[in-house]
């Protein structure tokens, strides 16, 4: 804003003062105008987008009705893509009943891609709810029936399991319970324990490793809920409660990548939660995971693929680093002004579960879903701040009508100003 000229004594030089002043007033107020109109303008088009947003899925919640089943699973696909990158739980909320019952239906009635779909909405459904338990124990039920069914196909099972997993971690804070679930879990991935041989069993096939895989990460993903004291007293009292360290080690001998990148993992897990209660939490068995970690962490074997074995040597990398010298990984997470530091397995292990539910939406979850930021102990949402810092408050369609008027009355005026001006300079 221009420096006022200072008063002086004649009367033309006063009233030129004035009139500078007035149309110095007058641009200000044009210029605050201005940007609150681009505010309201970004606001509107902030509507807009939720707008269309709404509208696509209630055309997929119609789609999700069909007969046809191709039709279905492309409407549950839609549904799931629009909650994994909108944090809409107001309009999830008014809809719950019906999604409810899409996840039920195709889980229970339906086969294939259908089932894998209906299990990937259910725990999107409970992020965009808030950890509703109420919706977690429901479908737990049906989920629990579809995972121990053999007749069903590995990749639905395995969808399942993730699910159910996730249903859990998110809802379930009795112990017991979580206990009898990880042994749910336990009694699939055991297809994968060598025999009595030490052997690894040869009927494995690859989708059945990746729904041992997927059990794997579940198991952890609930070792993550128990207080370490009471783990180390289920894993120690011989009790069977819970699989020996030794299970675990011949499960890094497994053909399949995933399944041996998943126990490595697991064992991390179960390290770290036991040595938050005692320091000399099975030291005795160091020496032997070291070495058959250390094996997988220089593997150059060539009948696996490189990019197998890039992943391999990575992940058993860190695992011997924390066997060895205690260290976890440390990765940062940059989401818009914020960030999140995984330092420690178990909240790698469950950022890393959410991903697979959020896929390429997480950072957006992130900012703006308030239960995932509670998980991840993120605090409050930070306000959007507009000049000076001051808050952004979203006005009303009213309150844009009027501000938008009032932009419109104060260039009205400054124009009207200038001609006058341009009037008296012709004349």
């Amino acid at each position: 804003m221009p420096r006022r000229n200072k008063k002086s004594g004649g009367g033309q030089g006063k009233g030129r003062n004035n009139e500078s002043n007035s149309e110095d007033e007058s641009f200000d107020n044009v210029s605050v105008y201005s940007h609150v109109s681009e505010v309201a303008s970004s606001e509107a088009n902030d509507d807009l987008a939720n707008e269309r947003f709404e509208e696509k899925f209630e055309k997929a919640l119609e789609q999700a009705t069909e007969k046809s089943a191709q039709t279905r699973v492309q409407a549950l696909q839609a549904i799931c893509e629009l909650l994994m990158h909108r944090y809409m739980p107001d309009f999830v909320e008014d809809r719950k009943m019906t999604l409810m019952d899409f996840v039920e239906k195709s889980i229970r009635r339906g086969k294939g891609q259908e089932q894998v779909w209906g299990a990937r909405l259910a725990p999107l459904l409970v992020l965009q709810m808030g950890g509703d338990k109420g919706i977690s124990k429901a479908m737990n039920q049906f989920l629990l029936t579809t995972v121990q069914d053999k007749s069903i196909g590995f990749d639905a099972r395995a969808k399942c399991v993730t699910a159910l997993g996730l249903l859990s971690f998110l809802g379930c804070e009795d112990v017991a319970e979580l206990v009898r679930l990880m042994q749910y879990f336990e009694a699939i991935f055991a297809g994968s324990y060598l025999r009595g041989d030490d052997k690894t069993p040869v009927s494995v096939t690859a989708e059945a490793g990746a729904l041992h895989a997927e059990a794997l990460s579940a198991w952890g993903l609930l070792l993550t809920l128990i207080p370490p004291g009471d783990f180390v007293s289920l894993m120690t009292t011989g009790n069977n409660m819970f699989p020996s360290i030794k299970k675990f080690l011949g499960l890094l001998q497994s053909p399949h990548l995933d399944v041996r990148m998943a126990a490595g993992e697991t064992i991390a897990l179960i390290l770290e939660s036991g040595r938050a209660h005692d320091d000399d939490f099975l030291e005795e068995e160091i020496a032997e995971l070291s070495e058959a970690v250390k094996q997988l962490a220089t593997d150059s074997h060539k009948y696996r693929a490189k990019r197998d074995r890039k992943a391999q040597r990575a992940t058993f990398r860190d695992v011997l680093r924390y066997l060895e010298e205690d260290i976890s990984p440390e990765i940062n997470i940059r989401f818009g002004t914020e960030s999140l530091t995984l330092d420690s397995w178990s909240i790698h292990h469950q950022y890393s579960a959410l991903c697979t539910v959020m896929g390429p939406g997480m950072t957006s979850q992130l900012q703006e879903n308030e239960f995932i930021r509670d998980i991840f102990e993120l605090g409050a949402r930070p306000t959007n701040t507009g000049i000076n810092g001051n808050a952004k408050i979203k006005p009303t369609k009213l309150e844009r009508h009027l501000v938008n008027a009032a932009a419109f009355k104060a260039r009205s005026i400054s124009r009207g100003k200038n001609r006058d001006k341009r009037s008296a300079v012709v004349t």
